[in-house]
């Protein structure tokens, strides 16, 4: 029982350290990295005694997980547009 809370709570607590990790620019890559941990805890804590620790834990890393990958892919398509408006080098 005492597991699973700790779980859910690291869980939580991951998901929420990725939500904020999506203002950092290239950090939106650890943030996807920190939710799908958060994800897999919340699930094996949700499995092991349901709370809704548990539950905010999987929901708050899954819309982490889609906010850092939709912030990633427009950072990276920033920079691509940055090195395209470049003058060329000759």
């Amino acid at each position: 029982m005492n597991n699973s809370k700790n779980l859910a709570t690291a869980s939580l607590v991951l998901g929420i350290i990725s939500v904020v990790c999506v203002f950092f620019g290239y950090g939106a890559l650890l943030g996807i990295v920190l939710g799908i941990i958060g994800l897999i805890l919340g699930i094996n804590a949700k499995k092991a005694a349901p709370s809704g620790m548990a539950t905010a834990g999987i929901v708050l890393s899954i819309i982490a997980i889609a906010v850092c990958a939709i912030g990633f892919i427009a950072c990276v398509a920033c920079v691509g547009m940055l090195a395209a408006s470049l003058p060329a080098v000759s």
